[in-house]
């Protein structure tokens, strides 16, 4: 279940980080509070499910296996991010170069 877990979770982040709120107690553990996941779930999934992931796996430590996954995580986040706004402005530069109408 966690590898169902794990292949999910690069796909849709959201909905993986839901279920993890729902059936367990995990996040609870790692944060202590309810705002960082919950911020985290607007902004970063990728990123707090990977810091869970970090806490749990070293005890509540870093090691360095969590500073990966973690770092990971959020450049995986990040250039997600990235990549969606300027696909959408290079497709539109794109249609308004050959003349097609946009709509």
């Amino acid at each position: 279940m966690p590898c169902l877990l794990g292949c999910l979770a690069i796909s849709m982040p959201r909905l993986v980080l839901l279920l993890v709120w729902l059936f367990s107690d995990y996040l609870e553990t790692a944060y202590r509070t309810k705002l960082w996941p919950l911020l985290g779930f607007v902004f970063l999934p990728l990123t707090t499910l990977a810091y869970a992931f970090a806490m749990h796996f070293g005890h509540f430590a870093w090691t360095p296996i969590g500073v990966a996954a973690v770092v990971t995580a959020f450049l995986v986040d990040v250039g997600l991010i990235r990549k969606g706004s300027s696909g959408r402005r290079g497709r539109a530069r794109e249609i308004t170069v050959r003349g097609e109408k946009v709509g």
